[in-house]
């Protein structure tokens, strides 16, 4: 029961984190999205669709920041797996780093002006680089949980059991995904929410929330039910 407890801490936890840190980059940075792809992939087809609308230099280069964050995640948890310690506190931490970086240069670039400046643009990448290393450390080292970062494969998954119970298929397994898909569907909604109202009132200091859930993490022993980190190649 205490391991059910945790698991379910963390996935509402670190939902919030990805839902929270997603909608305060696209509030604050006029449509980026830090942790969703596909609505970057998405604004980008529709602007080079519109000869009028020019893609700006953040959300063309947030791609490769998200991409590189998601590479110095793997790199950090193979380092470990060759020590054979624990990775789940140091990519914590490389994810703190990132979004202490995405907050202080958001902090020095207010107010934001339409036309970006460099800490602006800094700010925006280290925000997509700390959601490149949360989704990574969310599938390598937390597979115990359902992704943190990306809702439409939860979602679905909760319409399919919701469906199989309402005709009388539904089962011990049934109940056992709705409880690991709910709550990080939970916590990012609430993230999204408290995002959105945060930055209204303080700005980009409203970052601080994620990064004391981060604290905390790094603080509290590692919970007894995660999952070991996929193996490294040889």
């Amino acid at each position: 029961m205490a391991a059910y407890q945790s698991q379910r801490l963390q996935g509402a936890g670190m939902g919030f984190l990805a839902g929270y840190v997603d909608t305060l980059g696209f509030i604050a940075l006029f449509g980026l999205f830090t942790a969703h792809v596909t609505g970057n992939f998405v604004l980008l087809g529709a602007s080079l669709a519109d000869p009028q609308q020019i893609p700006s230099l953040l959300k063309i280069l947030a791609f490769p920041a998200f991409i590189l964050g998601i590479a110095a995640a793997r790199l950090l948890v193979v380092a470990c797996e060759r020590r054979a310690a624990s990775a789940h506190k140091p990519s914590y931490l490389l994810q703190l780093v990132l979004l202490t970086g995405f907050m202080v240069c958001g902090m020095l670039a207010e107010p934001v002006p339409k036309q970006m400046g460099a800490l602006a643009m800094a700010a925006g990448l280290l925000g997509a680089a700390a959601m490149g290393a949360h989704s990574a450390a969310s599938k390598l080292l937390l597979s115990n949980l359902a992704p943190t970062s990306m809702m439409t494969g939860n979602v679905t998954q909760l319409v399919i059991d919701g469906v199989d119970w309402l005709r009388g298929a539904g089962d011990q397994a049934t109940t056992a995904r709705c409880g690991k898909f709910f709550w990080p569907v939970f916590g990012f909604a609430l993230g999204c929410a408290g995002a959105a109202f945060g930055f209204l009132a303080f700005g980009f200091v409203a970052l601080l929330a994620p990064i004391a859930i981060l604290c905390l993490h790094l603080w509290l022993p590692a919970a007894g039910g995660e999952a070991k980190a996929a193996s490294a190649p040889a």
